[in-house]
């Protein structure tokens, strides 16, 4: 398929729905998100009940992601199911190893290849976008690694996370200005033991954070101290609950609790590689 000299957004919308109609049958990597409910919604424009989507339920999302995905598969009208997935099986992601993403995308490839199989599909669709592909991708690699398996229609249009936006704005979705968010092993140290009790505590932490009105959030888990980062305007708002806050936070079990002067910063775990 020719790509026509800086297309516009519509034509961009158009050649996606091109290149997926030509795959006939597709799995959608179904997250709830922006990438991925865009991506969901125009294949199923496309495909119809061809197109499945599909939701991992695993301890790195938590559960109100897992509920806002439900909701958000009903909307557009695809089919959606959400599978069990055991990430901590695999020792390397259980001891957060720097390369985590790879193994943990190789998994969850695995994974979405026995429901291709077993569904009869061509290939899974995969919301990566232009913007993602640059710097460290541990979990890029392991998606070029999967050769024909694996279709990412974002990266192969040059298609940035500010025009998935537009997109989904075009489209009507209502996820189109979603906050976007890592999963929650993100939270903890390269090297640290990934336990379903640490990331059941981060997540409460969090959702104690969004309580409070802030959406762009992050509490890194340090052994038993929580490093809070949130955009700088936000630091009044955790100045004025500085108390509720401890309190929440000691009850769950955190020692010490530090607000990160540098602020709400996406992959700050990588700062230390």
């Amino acid at each position: 398929m020719s790509i026509p000299e800086d297309p516009s957004l519509l034509e961009k919308i158009e050649m996606i729905k091109g290149a997926i109609a030509e795959k006939e049958k597709v799995l959608v990597a179904f997250s709830g998100g922006v990438d991925s409910t865009t991506l969901a919604a125009l294949a199923f424009e496309v495909l119809g009940d061809n197109a499945l989507a599909v939701t991992l339920d695993s301890c790195a999302i938590p559960k109100s992601e897992l509920e806002n995905a439900k909701r958000t598969a009903k909307q557009i009208g695809i089919r959606h199911i959400v599978l069990e997935h055991d990430m901590l099986s695999n020792e390397m992601i259980r001891q957060n190893d720097p390369d985590r993403c790879y193994y943990c995308k190789k998994l969850f490839m695995r994974t979405l290849k026995d429901v291709i199989d077993q569904e009869g599909l061509n290939v899974l669709l995969e919301g990566t976008n232009a913007s993602e592909i640059t710097g460290r991708r541990p979990g890029w690699a392991a998606i070029n690694e999967a050769g024909d398996l694996v279709f990412t229609p974002y990266t192969e249009f040059g298609i940035t996370k500010k025009e998935v936006r537009q997109m989904a704005r075009h489209l009507g979705l209502e996820v189109a200005d979603k906050v976007s968010n890592a999963c929650l092993l993100s939270r903890l140290p390269y090297g640290a033991e990934v336990t379903n009790s640490a990331l059941r505590r981060i997540e409460r932490a969090e959702e104690f954070l969004l309580f409070l009105g802030i959406t762009h959030i992050r509490v890194r888990e340090h052994n038993d101290i929580a490093r809070i980062e949130v955009l700088p305007v936000d630091f009044p708002v955790v100045h004025e609950k500085r108390e509720e806050l401890l309190s929440r936070f000691k009850e769950l079990g955190y020692s010490y609790i530090t607000l990160d002067m540098e602020g709400f910063r996406s992959g700050s775990m990588d700062e230390v590689l």
